[in-house]
């Protein structure tokens, strides 16, 4: 076994979590908690009150941390607040789409499915025509941020769409909250789910869902789940300050000093703007390089790019990624079944001077791999 105290140095990672953290927030990881101490239960309110104020949905809204991964979170809110007898139209435009209705299947949840191509946003007309052609859909999946590609769907316009038929509308966010505006007074929906792992900065481990207080409160009963029933979590979290089970203490640590700095940093707006520079400067690099992006500039959100693979038959991701990583750069694969692709995060502790050099990296490992991509 590798000792990790061997490793010369640290990759940057262009991903879109688990990512690149600051110093402040590794060692916000230092210091071991009591679960139910005082003093933690207060870090946990902190950082349930600023995920919600982010949201702008302070005195509307509540949030339900969950331990776990975000796609933990997904499954928690689907199973929640969606009734035994209720159907789910899921939104698809993506591999996080197709898991949506992955999870509404396991969860005995009626659904269908909407799906368009890869690289085609899905339209508030098509929802439109969908909800009035089905009384029977009682809420709308919707992907805000489709991880594999990087695609940005219109989460303003769907969500009145959806309010307008009476349905209530649930939002994957993990790729996007914290960076991209949602507006919880703006936006109506019935839940915003994401995770400590994404824009916020902070490391994975645990998820969140950003509810709106009176659709929780209907959910009693609903969940098929007892340890991701968000209605019970967030009962017994509010009558005792504690989670219901072992809650991941560093994890929630570190997100409460990835909070703080993500307000000191100039909140959201800022955040925004980093990324969108980050974004700008790994989109002219690579095409410098002959490297095109998958989506059209107007549907790509500054989270995640994913390019066309060079056609040279020399190419394997594998050897690519290695060459790459040896540079100090950690890339993620493709994740379109039909292209040969691979995608570089925007997010993280990142600034525009690492995407320059991450672009001198991919520029590198071509040249000792002799791949042409002009």
């Amino acid at each position: 076994m590798t000792d990790a105290s061997s490793i010369p140095w640290t990759p940057i990672l262009l991903t879109p979590g688990p990512l690149t953290t600051s110093e402040r927030t590794r060692a916000a990881m230092m210091t071991d908690w009591g679960s139910w101490d005082g003093s933690f239960n207060a870090l946990t309110a902190d950082v349930c009150a600023r995920l919600v104020a982010i949201a702008n949905g302070t005195g509307s809204h509540v949030c339900v941390p969950l331990q776990g991964s975000g796609t933990f979170a997904v499954e928690a809110a689907i199973g929640t607040l969606v009734p035994r007898t209720g159907k789910v139209l899921v939104l698809v435009n993506g591999a996080y789409g197709k898991r949506l209705a992955r999870i509404c299947e396991a969860l005995g949840r009626d659904h269908t499915v909407y799906e368009t191509a890869d690289d085609v946003p899905t339209t508030p007309e098509a929802v439109d025509g969908l909800l009035a052609a089905d009384p029977a859909i009682s809420h709308v999946g919707l992907i805000h941020c489709e991880t594999s590609t990087g695609i940005l769907n219109p989460l303003p316009a769907i969500a009145d769409v959806v309010a307008r038929h009476g349905r209530g509308l649930i939002v994957d966010a993990m790729s996007s909250f914290g960076a991209l505006p949602i507006d919880a007074a703006a936006v109506p929906f019935e839940a915003l789910i994401a995770a400590s792992g994404k824009c916020l900065e902070g490391v994975p481990g645990m998820g969140f869902v950003i509810a709106r207080a009176e659709a929780l409160a209907r959910a009693e009963g609903n969940s098929p789940s007892l340890a991701l029933n968000l209605s019970d979590q967030h009962t017994y979290m509010q009558r005792t300050g504690q989670w219901r089970f072992t809650p991941p203490t560093h994890v929630v640590a570190a997100l409460h000093e990835a909070l703080l700095q993500h307000a000191e940093e100039g909140g959201l707006p800022a955040r925004h703007a980093k990324y969108a520079r980050n974004c700008e400067v790994l989109v002219r690099g690579m095409e410098r390089l002959g490297l095109k992006s998958f989506l059209a500039p107007g549907i790509q959100a500054p989270i995640i790019v994913t390019f066309h693979a060079p056609r040279d038959p020399k190419y394997r991701f594998a050897d690519f990624y290695a060459a790459v990583r040896a540079r100090g750069f950690i890339l993620y694969p493709g994740k379109l079944t039909q292209l040969e692709t691979f995608r570089v995060g925007c997010i993280g502790h990142v600034e525009s001077a690492d995407m320059e050099r991450a672009v001198e990296a991919v520029a590198a490992a071509f040249a000792d791999l002799n791949i042409t991509t002009l």
